[in-house]
């Protein structure tokens, strides 16, 4: 028998066929949930709330990071953040402080994700469904967060301007209640809604 012609199969070659369909099947589902969170991005681009627009793709940016990893929830937050630049949702605050807006629309998208993934993974293991609503709640949470210390580092005096426009004697107060609190109890309430759906959309995902 011709050995040249049967080559020995290395051992290592089906872990690493694994781990090949495994990059192919990461590579392919950040793709897809990136895709559908630019298209949710530009529909929630028109639905305001007072200054902002709903933000609708924190859901997908819960489903990414729990399926593929928190690593993912980065990927997937930068993303989002690149959608807001690019959709426009930001102009506002681009004609006061381009560099500032930019610092904090990225960051606050990838910090949301990224917080969304900890929680996931830190929990899943013993408590999937309180893992999924951690993460859930999580994700506006932190989105919102970054978003009013961006306010604070690059914007206070245009917020104080609004304030007082608004009949606020607290910046601090406006930034909370005025600026921010209806959109923000709308997406965590989205969130917490749609957890047992997103536990759902979690388990079909790790399946497939």
């Amino acid at each position: 028998m011709n050995l040249a012609l049967h080559p020995p199969r290395r051992s290592g070659s089906k872990e690493e066929e694994k781990m090949n369909k495994q990059t192919l099947r990461r590579m392919v589902g950040g793709g897809l949930f990136a895709a559908i969170i630019v298209v949710l991005q530009l529909i929630g681009g028109g639905i305001r709330f007072g200054t902002f627009s709903i933000s609708l793709v924190l859901v997908p940016i819960v489903v990414g990071t729990a399926v593929y990893g928190w690593q993912m929830g980065g990927w997937l937050g930068l993303v989002f953040g690149a959608a807001v630049l690019l959709s426009g949702d930001a102009n506002l605050f681009m004609t006061i402080n381009p560099a500032g807006t930019i610092a904090t629309v990225l960051v606050k998208g990838i910090a949301c994700g990224l917080a969304a993934g900890g929680c996931y993974t830190a929990l899943h293991e013993k408590h999937p469904t309180l893992a999924t609503v951690a993460a859930a709640v999580a994700a506006p949470v932190v989105n919102t967060g970054v978003f009013l210390l961006g306010c604070k580092l690059f914007f206070m005096d245009f917020v104080r301007e609004m304030a007082a426009g608004a009949g606020y004697e607290s910046a601090g107060v406006f930034m909370i209640v005025g600026f921010v609190g209806i959109n923000f109890l709308l997406e965590l309430g989205v969130n917490i809604v749609l957890a047992p759906v997103i536990s759902r959309l979690i388990r079909l995902g790790k399946k497939a």
